[in-house]
C-alpha cells in the first residue's frame, strides 16, 4: 500500500506534470462558460467577491458566498495543481495558527474566529481564481485597458501567461542538464522513493536562479524587439487602443450571469435573518 502511494507521488512530482498543469490553466479553458463572459463584468464581479466578504462576519453569509465563488471556480475548470496549492496554502495557514493559539493558552473557542478568517481568505481566492485563471489573458488584458490601467500593467499580466511556456521549457532543460551531471537515487524500496523525492526537490531549489536569469534575457530580447516594432507608439495611440476594445461585448449572457451572482449574494444577506424570524 506504501508503494503504491509513493508510486502516485513520484508520478505527480514530475516536471512534465507540472508543466501540463501549468500550460493547461494558462490556455486550456478557452472554452468554459467563464472564459466566454466579457472581461469587464467579471472584473466588476471579482471586485465585489474580493472585497465584501473581508466585512463579514456572519459565517452563515460566509459559506453562502464560498459555495457560489466554489461553483463559479468549477465552470472555469481550473487545473487540479492550482486547486491543491490553494487548498495548501488556505488550511494549512489555518491549522498553523489555531495549534500556535492552543501552545499559548488558547482553546476551542478560537475555531469560530478562525473559521470565519478562513472563510474570508478562501472566498476571496477562490474568487481570484475564477477570474485571473479562467479568463483568456488576452481578454484579461482589454477588460483592464477598459477600465483605464496603464498600458504597460495590461500588457505586463498577458506578457507573463505568454511566458510560462519559455519559462517551463528553461527549467525542463535546467533540469536535464543537473541530471546530466548527476546520479539520481533509485527507487526500488520505500526509502529509496523519498530519497528520490528529496532528490528532486533539491534539483527544481538550485534550478531557479539560472531559471531566472535565461528568462530575463529571453524576456529583454522580447521586449527589445516590440520596441523595434513601434510597440511604444502604439500602445499609445488611441485609434490602435479603440480597435483592441472593439472585441469587448456585453450580452444577455453576462446579464444573466450578474442576475444569478446578485441574487445569489442577497439570498445569503436575507437568508439568515428569515431563519431567525421562522
Amino acid at each position: 500500500m506504501i508503494e503504491k502511494i509513493s508510486e502516485n507521488v513520484m508520478d505527480k512530482v514530475s516536471i512534465d506534470f507540472l508543466r501540463d498543469q501549468v500550460l493547461k490553466n494558462a490556455y486550456g479553458n478557452d472554452d468554459t462558460p467563464i472564459a466566454a463572459l466579457d472581461p469587464r463584468v467579471l472584473l466588476l464581479w471579482y471586485l465585489f467577491f474580493g472585497l465584501v466578504p473581508w466585512f463579514l462576519n456572519d459565517v452563515a453569509v460566509l459559506l453562502g458566498m464560498f459555495a457560489f465563488t466554489a461553483i463559479t471556480t468549477r465552470m472555469a475548470r481550473v487545473a487540479p495543481l492550482v486547486l491543491f496549492v490553494f487548498a495548501l496554502g488556505v488550511f494549512s495557514q489555518t491549522g498553523y495558527m489555531f495549534v500556535a493559539s492552543l501552545l499559548f493558552g488558547g482553546d476551542l473557542s478560537t475555531l469560530a474566529p478562525l473559521l470565519v478568517l478562513t472563510l474570508k481568505v478562501a472566498t476571496v481566492s477562490l474568487a481570484s481564481i475564477t477570474v485571473f485563471s479562467g479568463l483568456d489573458p488576452d481578454r484579461l488584458s482589454c477588460g483592464l485597458l477598459w477600465f483605464g490601467c496603464p498600458e504597460r500593467l495590461s500588457f505586463s499580466i498577458s506578457f507573463a501567461y505568454r511566458i510560462l511556456p519559455i519559462l517551463m521549457e528553461e527549467l525542463q532543460n535546467i533540469l536535464l542538464s543537473y541530471r546530466m551531471r548527476g546520479r539520481a537515487p533509485e527507487h526500488d524500496t520505500v526509502m529509496g522513493k523519498i530519497r528520490w523525492i528529496v532528490y528532486q526537490v533539491k534539483t527544481i531549489v538550485q534550478s531557479f536562479y539560472p531559471l531566472m536569469l535565461n528568462t530575463a534575457k529571453r524576456s529583454r530580447t522580447t521586449v527589445e524587439a516590440l520596441e523595434l516594432k513601434g510597440y511604444r507608439y502604439a500602445s499609445t495611440n488611441m485609434k490602435v487602443l479603440k480597435i483592441k476594445l472593439s472585441t469587448l461585448h456585453a450580452g444577455p449572457r453576462e446579464a444573466l450571469f450578474a442576475a444569478v451572482s446578485i441574487a445569489w449574494a442577497a439570498l445569503c444577506f436575507v437568508a439568515p435573518h428569515i431563519l431567525e424570524v421562522l
